[in-house]
This record gives structure tokens, sequence and C-alpha cells, in this order.
């Protein structure tokens, strides 16, 4: 079972990218997904997530607004659309299922299954 993430990449302040989660092993299309980052020298943090039917997302504070989380559940896919992006959000970005609860919820020890994540480095 992985997931991974793509789509990162360079990028200036103020600009875009849209990160793309594929599952593979096993289907997540019944879970909550959720978007996380890692920054060097913090911990891993909640950005966002979605529902399994893609009726609910959640964002942490600062992203809302910018960015948007989205699914195809067809295909087993998850993407966060990043606009207006800034320096703080620089790390890496991981993608992962609630195999806890059936929300949102942020902390990182109710999500499993993290694959490779993928950097995402703003430039001011």
């Amino acid at each position: 079972v992985q997931l991974q993430a793509s789509g990162g990449g360079l990028v200036q302040a103020g600009g875009s990218l849209r990160l793309s989660c594929a599952g593979s092993g096993r289907t997540f299309s019944t879970y909550v997904m959720g978007w996380f980052r890692q920054a060097p020298g913090k911990e891993r943090e909640f950005v966002a997530a979605i529902s399994w039917s893609g009726s609910n997302t959640y964002y942490t504070e600062s992203v809302k607004g910018r960015f948007t989380v989205s699914r195809g559940n067809a295909n087993d896919m998850v993407w966060l659309q990043m606009n207006s992006l800034k320096p703080e959000d620089t790390a890496v970005y991981y993608c992962a299922p609630n195999v806890r609860y059936y929300s949102g919820t942020h902390s990182p020890g109710d999500y499993d299954y993290w694959g490779q994540g993928t950097l995402v480095t703003v430039s001011s």
C-alpha cells in the first residue's frame, strides 16, 4: 500500500501549484483524506482534508481562502490546489487517509499509510 504525493516544485511568492495524491495497493475512496506538511525542523502539521464524498472540506486557518482540496474517487485521486503561495508554505507535503475518524481531524496520529511527500519551495 502506497500513497504518492506529487506536483511540488519551486515557485515565487504569489504563485500557484497543484499537488496530486495517488494511492496504490488498495482504495481509499471511503476515507477522509488529509494533506499535511512538514517544514525543516518543525513538526508535521495539518493543512487540509476532504470527506469521502467530497461534500465536507477542512482547512487550517493559515491556508483558508488560498488552498482548495478536492478528490476524484473514480480514480482514487486527491488534489490540493495552492494559490497565493507564501514563503511560509515551504515544506514537504504529504497525503494520508484518516484511519480513525470520519472527519478532518488535525492530528497526524489519526492518519496512516504515509507515503513519500513532495517538496514545495516558495521563494520571496
